[in-house]
């Protein structure tokens, strides 16, 4: 017989359960992985031991407040599939979960808090590790300390508050730990159960075995976030647990940070095995009158109970008086807490709409060279801060059927500020060191003779010849006037609309016709993902980050368009030639 967690996520991929696109896509990750299962290499089994385990512990938890009030709680089909993955899938060998992080986004009202304090309790009392498949030999974390973190001291209160009130409501958890009004250990483990908020004094030195992060997108920095991700590695098997509806400041959110790498995620760009994903909301261009569609980021009201009556009411009260009252405000509010979509994101992505388009665009390294061997490249350069990551790139005009240019784009990272790196930008550059995507390296400055060597090293391996070096002049004097004495051609491309605007249009003109091809590499991917559209009074655009210190890259795409603008400039100038010949005759 399939579990639910199958059955459900094969209702939410067939279209018989109405879901949001990343929902869709968390259910046929699950899929997808069952099947990997079967792969040697694949380290994870799921095990429906583990997520049945965690279903039984909410049969002893009781609701706090409501219609149900006092009553068991009863998991919904949803609630299920969320559950049982995030908690059933385990090291084969280990039994040690799978996910050591957790983002649940939906709307308001959708029982968040209620779920993660029922989870607090959980962890406190019932989680353990053990081989697949064998409950008898379970292993208990001995003093378990379980955090609940937010903004501040009040909402971090709230889920503890309900967390010792269901305790106290449930004789099953109430028979394993000792619940007084300002602490929560276990009878005969030890440990804790806190609330943890910025005001909070020794926030450092914790071994958190689970931390239920509420309402992140409130957070104005990562602070609490980072400093309870650095205490994980004491415990085996620590679970970072956000919870969230969506914000009115999208720009430059922590929350929104994650909520971007967390659809990139899902959409396959980033590979994160340890985190798992469910975003529940309005889908881009759904109607928000459209009443049959709130179940998408509301999905209590996929049932009809007390609870569910109420919540409609609510919402349709919200949206009917926001919109009869055309208050802009209103509006974002009801999107926001009802929708579950960010709102005031001045920023526009630059690949909108064409991102799915660009990664079929992505070919084998292999492939990508025997197209482009023995042809003029235009180099081009994207030299940052020293510390920072580096983008160099290649532009071909290529004789194909199908494209007309070929890119190549390759990112330079100090190997000692890499893993520092990894943690702000959420990214992996080792794994893609080791893969040949990006270069690291020595020491704690990128050492731009490895940019040379590299340069120097295609025209050697592949029989390129480097037509120009197409250079942004920030960073790059010193640099470009050395290789100029090597015998290479600079250029200086300089970094406003008059010079960008037309190459970045044309780029992605080239992009959605399908007329250009990239050498796959995961790091230009996730620096397309994150360009920013800005455009002056004239139409005119160039590409930016979100915010000067953010750390969604671009440096790879930058490098590539530089390389563009000598490319797509040089064929300009040979088609007017032809046409003024032509027009000659």
């Amino acid at each position: 017989m399939k579990h639910i967690t199958q059955v459900y996520a094969e209702q939410v991929t067939s279209g018989a359960v109405l879901a949001c696109k990343w929902e869709v896509l968390a259910c046929r990750r699950h899929l997808a992985d069952l099947k990997r299962v079967e792969d040697s290499e694949f380290p994870y089994v799921f095990d429906e031991t583990r997520a049945d385990r965690i279903y039984r512990w909410y049969q002893y938890c009781r609701h706090v407040r409501g219609p149900f009030s006092g009553q068991p709680i009863e998991l919904l089909d949803w609630q299920k599939f969320d559950h049982g993955v995030l908690y059933g899938w385990v090291h084969k060998d280990s039994g040690k979960r799978r996910f050591r992080k957790a983002f649940h986004m939906r709307a308001r009202g959708n029982v968040k808090s209620t779920e993660n304090s029922a989870k607090c309790n959980y962890h406190m009392c019932a989680d353990a590790i053990y081989p697949p498949g064998q409950p008898d030999t379970a292993v208990y974390e001995s003093m378990p300390e379980v955090e609940c973190a937010a903004v501040d001291r009040g909402q971090a209160r709230r889920v503890w508050n309900d967390a010792r009130e269901m305790g106290e409501k449930s004789p099953d958890i109430l028979r394993r730990l000792t619940i007084k009004k300002t602490y929560i250990e276990h009878n005969s483990r030890g440990g804790f159960l806190r609330p943890i908020s910025k005001d909070t004094k020794n926030k450092d030195g914790g071994a958190p075995c689970y931390v239920s992060m509420d309402e992140y997108h409130a957070h104005s920095t990562s602070e609490i976030h980072d400093r309870m991700m650095s205490s994980f590695g004491k415990r085996s098997q620590s679970l970072m647990d956000i919870i969230s509806t969506a914000g009115d400041n999208a720009i430059n959110n922590p929350c929104k940070r994650e909520y971007d790498l967390c659809v990139k995620i899902l959409s396959g760009e980033i590979p994160a095995e340890d985190y798992f994903i469910m975003i529940r909301q309005l889908d881009e261009g759904d109607d928000p009158h459209d009443e049959s569609l709130w179940l998408k980021a509301n999905p209590i009201l996929r049932v009809d109970n007390a609870y569910s009556k109420e919540l409609y009411a609510a919402i349709k009260s919200d949206h009917d008086i926001a919109y009869a009252s055309n208050d802009a405000e209103k509006i974002r509010e009801f999107l926001t807490r009802r929708g579950d979509l960010w709102q005031a994101s001045a920023q526009n992505k630059y690949m909108t709409g064409c991102m799915d388009k660009l990664k079929e665009l992505f070919i084998p390294h292999d492939e990508f060279c025997e197209l482009v061997k023995n042809k003029s490249a235009y180099n081009g350069l994207d030299l940052s801060k020293t510390i920072d990551l580096t983008g160099v790139a290649h532009a071909f005009r290529v004789d194909h059927p199908k494209y007309k240019y070929a890119v190549t784009s390759h990112g330079f990272i100090p190997e000692e500020r890499a893993e520092q790196h990894e943690q702000s930008d959420r990214v992996p550059y080792r794994m893609w060191g080791n893969a040949g995507h990006v270069t690291l390296t020595p020491g704690s400055v990128v050492d731009y003779g490895y940019i040379e060597s590299y340069i120097e090293d295609k025209e050697t391996e592949q029989g390129w010849k480097i037509e120009e070096l197409c250079y942004d002049p920030y960073n790059a004097e010193y640099f470009t006037q050395r290789m100029e004495l090597n015998g290479y051609t600079r250029v200086e491309i300089r970094q406003g609309v008059q010079t960008l605007s037309e190459p970045t249009k044309k780029l992605r003109e080239l992009i959605l016709q399908g007329e250009i091809v990239f050498e796959e590499n995961p790091c230009l991917l996730w620096c397309f993902s994150n360009a920013v559209e800005v455009t002056d009074n004239n139409g005119n655009i160039k590409l930016s980050k979100k915010h000067k210190d953010d750390s969604q890259r671009i440096d790879l795409l930058s490098a590539a368009i530089n390389s563009l603008v000598r490319a797509l400039a040089v064929e300009d100038d040979v088609n007017k030639y032809i046409m003024s010949e032509e027009f000659s005759l």
